[in-house]
């Protein structure tokens, strides 16, 4: 079973061959810089796979901290995608789970429920709208 590794903090001016250069040493790795699809530089990171567990806990202990360029190398096991459902798009697992409107552009369904007026208020305020309402009438009968 391969295992990805995150390569992080890489500089934005590296290039494919010098990161092949950098990892030349370790043997068997693959590693693949992500670059920006309209300028084609670097993002300032990249991937390797390796062949084991074993190997990748080496890799990252062997090149964590490594300066490259002027920046230290960030190595870490990659963590799992997850396939979209719509596009079939893979994305990075988040922490937050559960769908990200914001990033999809999305945006969220709107309920509007009737009530005797035509619309009910969020509940979150509803009380805060009542002493409203309440100091308003008050107001209107001094």
């Amino acid at each position: 079973m391969s295992v990805r590794v995150y390569i992080g903090n890489l500089p934005r001016d590296i290039e494919q061959a010098e990161l092949d250069a950098v990892f030349a040493e370790a043997g068997e790795v693959s590693a693949k810089l992500v670059t920006d699809r309209k300028t084609g530089k670097s993002r300032g990171f990249a991937f390797a796979t390796v062949a084991s567990d074993e190997l990748a806990d080496a890799l990252i202990e062997r090149f964590n901290g490594t300066e490259v360029q002027g920046s230290t190398l960030k190595l870490e096991k990659a963590q799992p995608r997850e396939r979209d459902n719509e596009g079939g798009n893979n994305r990075r697992r988040s922490g937050g789970g559960g769908n990200d409107n914001r990033r999809s552009g999305k945006s969220a369904p709107r309920v509007i429920s009737s009530g005797p007026e035509g619309f009910q208020p969020d509940p979150r305020w509803a009380q805060e709208l009542e002493k409203l309402k309440e100091l308003l009438a008050a107001q209107t009968v001094s």
